[in-house]
């Protein structure tokens, strides 16, 4: 599967982007999604998921409330909406798929496949 992440760029503190992973080459229905954001400096840090097949998501306290996981099986892709941004959401933005072996399930952790990132900047 290989994913690619777009919908980056620069938005000023409170501000919304929709960010986009599209996968290619696989079975998109039978993978979880998770979304992975780096800043410099920092630890990678899981953001939000979706489970493959029953919408079930998670998210990272920091996101939580102000950032919305969804997924479109007939277009293969997943969307991350960010509202109210913040300056600390400042990173490089990654998707990452999971084979799954649960329907309802999906983590941060065992990701099999990598996209490239994108960029967002918030400004203050």
């Amino acid at each position: 599967v290989q994913l690619q992440a777009s919908g980056g760029g620069l938005v000023q503190s409170g501000g919304s982007l929709t960010l986009s992973c599209t996968a290619s080459g696989g079975t998109f229905g039978g993978y979880a999604i998770g979304w992975f954001r780096q800043a410099p400096g920092k630890e990678r840090e899981g953001v939000s998921c979706v489970s493959c097949c029953d919408g079930s998501t998670n998210y990272g306290d920091s996101v939580k409330g102000r950032f919305t996981i969804s997924r479109d099986n007939a277009k293969n892709t997943v969307y991350l909406q960010m509202n109210n941004l913040k300056p600390e959401d400042t990173a490089i933005y990654y998707c990452a798929a999971d084979l799954a072996y649960s329907g309802s399930y999906c983590g941060f952790y065992g990701m099999d496949y990598w996209g490239k990132g994108t960029q967002v900047t918030v400004s203050s």
